[in-house]
């Protein structure tokens, strides 16, 4: 069953339900006198209600791709009957939250059938609240939270949140010759400390079962998509939404919303495509790298590159601020020598240059990348980089990239998808919202 279709989540209080069918009946058999002995509500249901509440962190209940418990999904996954249980339990109206360097985005999604798009917010995040993906000051962001949701009207529930960071690993990796669950279980953990070789009780790990083929020999092996995540860097933003009174459904990675959003996947029995998609969304000071082969991500990473970096360089070219260079940014063109209002020839060749001066920072860094992934085993050619975020906006910018790069280079449409809903009254701006709206997405 692919990824998406089974969010990165936090256990859950439907997960809890399983285990108390398995162990009821060996509690039964015993005699009831001695049942009541060991005072058999003391053992079990205190951990059972720990797994449902807060007071026991959610790292000790390893995310699940299913909204359940970290056991279940990986016993059915090489079975391939995760599907239907995930398929039945769908919200059908989700909120997704990106929370960014410079701004927080919602989009509210209503799933039935073709997705619909009815809600959508932003506004700007005080500087210095999350630098980089890490959070730095909890209590603003739960500040800031609670007054955006509540400002623009958002339920407090159903909210699926976003994160992107260079401490979390994805890993894709074939597995060979396990059948038995925990064997498996055991063969991932191991594989885990390459992904993020961090100890293991200081990580969040989940992994799940992508594909299965049957080799020669008879043995089966198992195509496996890993996540490892620093368990502080996830609780922190936990703890600032549950201040905020929001209730998390599921926290998904960036890099899989993105995908979701730009393209509905392929199903796993359709094979490959015959070469990756790269989609790239572009921050204010960071960049989500992901790569498909069409079905599931394949490899991500956070480059440490956004659009702050052009205000910067046109800051320092022209001798303004970097908050005035931001409507020069909006107006200019890479692909004309026109002058917008307010600026001189001389000053907007000069903005002109800046930009691309800092461009080919940026696709040094989508080369590094793109080299990264094709040094993994099994990575396919590279088709084309689809680019989503503000950025896009700049007129010229897909053009000037793929003449550095190599590569087609073309905008994304995140709305490519979604039917958009009456209320929506700006399409266009909606656009730059795909990390927002892809988490929004149940597919």
């Amino acid at each position: 069953m692919p990824w998406y279709k089974r969010e990165l989540s936090f256990g859950g209080g439907k997960g809890d339900k399983p285990p108390k069918k398995t162990k009821q009946p060996k509690a039964k058999k015993t005699k009831q006198p001695k049942a009541k002995k060991e005072k058999r509500p003391k053992e079990k249901r205190p951990k059972e209600k720990q797994a449902k509440g807060e007071r026991v962190p959610f790292y000790k209940r390893e995310l699940s791709f299913g909204g359940k418990k970290g056991d279940e999904p990986k016993a059915k996954a090489p079975k391939g009957k995760a599907q239907d249980a995930s398929a039945s339990k769908r919200l059908k109206r989700v909120t997704g939250l990106k929370i960014g360097g410079s701004q927080l985005a919602a989009a509210r999604v209503h799933n039935n059938g073709v997705p619909e798009l009815i809600q959508v917010a932003r506004e700007e995040l005080e500087p210095g609240v999350v630098v980089g993906g890490e959070l730095r000051d909890p209590e603003a962001l739960a500040a800031s939270l609670k007054d955006f949701f509540k400002r623009h009207k958002l339920p407090r529930q159903g909210v699926r949140l976003g994160i992107a960071n260079n401490r979390i690993g994805v890993r894709t990796f074939d597995i060979g010759g396990i059948d038995d669950v925990k064997q498996l279980e055991n063969a991932v953990r191991f594989r885990a400390h390459e992904a993020l070789p961090i100890p293991i009780e200081d990580a969040v790990i989940d992994w799940q079962v992508l594909s299965e083929r049957e080799e020669e020999d008879g043995s089966t092996t198992r195509r496996i998509l890993l996540v490892v995540a620093y368990r502080d860097l996830l609780d922190r933003y936990v703890d600032a939404c549950k201040k905020a009174g929001i209730k998390l459904v599921g926290i998904d990675l960036e890099a899989f919303a993105l995908l979701r959003a730009v393209a509905e996947p392929l199903p796993v029995e359709a094979g490959p495509s015959s070469a990756a998609i790269v989609v790239v969304a572009v921050g204010h000071d960071r960049s989500t790298f992901a790569v498909s082969d069409g079905r599931a991500c394949e490899f991500t990473r956070v480059l440490d590159w956004g659009g702050a970096a052009l205000n910067v360089a046109i800051a320092r070219e022209l001798d303004i601020a970097p908050s005035e260079a931001e409507p020069v940014k909006r107006t200019l063109s890479l692909r004309s020598h026109d002058t917008p209002e307010g600026l001189t020839d001389d000053q907007a060749n000069r903005a002109r240059e800046a930009i691309r001066r800092q461009l080919q920072s940026f696709a040094r860094e989508l080369v590094s990348s793109l080299q990264f992934y094709q040094n993994q085993p099994g990575s396919l050619g590279i088709g084309e980089i689809v680019l989503t975020g503000g950025l896009v906006h700049l007129r010229g910018l897909a053009e000037e990239l793929q003449a550095l790069i190599g590569v087609s280079v073309r905008p994304g449409d995140p709305l490519g998808r979604v039917k958009v809903g009456k209320k929506i009254k700006d399409a266009e701006q909606v656009g730059s919202l795909a990390i927002a709206i892809g988490l929004g997405i149940e597919d």
